[in-house]
C-alpha cells in the first residue's frame, strides 16, 4: 500500500456516495493549488492524466 492509498481511502469512505461533476473537481484541484502551490506540478500531472484517459493515441497514459 502506498502512502497516498490513505488519503484516497479517506476520500473514499467520506465522499463515495456523492456524485460530482469535473468542472466541480476542477475547482477544487484549483483552490487546492492556489493554497498549496508546491503541489503545482503534481496536480497538473493529475489533471493530465484524467483528461487524457481514453486518448488511445497518448502511450504517455
Amino acid at each position: 500500500m502506498y502512502f497516498t492509498d490513505r488519503g484516497i481511502e479517506e476520500l473514499e469512505k467520506r465522499r463515495g456516495e456523492e456524485e460530482v461533476t469535473f468542472e466541480w473537481l476542477a475547482e477544487q484541484l484549483r483552490t487546492f493549488v492556489d493554497l498549496n502551490p508546491d503541489f503545482e506540478v503534481p496536480v497538473e500531472r493529475l489533471a493530465t492524466w484524467l483528461a487524457r484517459l481514453d486518448d488511445e493515441d497518448d502511450d504517455d497514459a
